[in-house]
């Protein structure tokens, strides 16, 4: 009788789990994203699940750069917080444990002078 023994976790047989967006994260970046793009500042995104990281991307026009990256970084939840807004250069522009207030950070671009 062979008893038959589960591979490694690290195995290649195994898909490796990924980072996602839970339903309430998306929410609120969307949120956040509805109002930019009638605001006329962002006008495409893209979402990637990786193994170590979920990132929304922000694009101005399609075939660009990302304008911001929000990340989330389950490894980073108890350190510095596992949300991070990255802006086009690399700059982490506000990093934190709690999404909503991450975001504030690209909230401000809605705030303008009335003439």
């Amino acid at each position: 009788m062979t008893l038959h023994t589960p591979p490694p976790s690290n195995s290649p047989l195994l898909p490796s789990p990924q980072v996602a967006f839970h339903r309430t994260e998306l929410s609120v970046i969307l949120s956040l994203y509805g109002r930019m793009v009638a605001a006329g500042e962002w006008r495409d995104y893209g979402i990637s699940c990786l193994r170590e990281v979920a990132v929304f991307s922000v694009f101005r026009h399609t075939a660009e750069n990302p304008l911001y990256r929000i990340e989330k970084r389950p490894k980073l939840r108890g350190r510095q917080g596992m949300y991070a807004v990255i802006g086009i250069d690399g700059q982490i522009l506000r990093r934190g444990h709690d999404l909503k207030t991450v975001l504030r950070v690209l909230e401000r671009k809605l705030i303008r002078a009335v003439e």
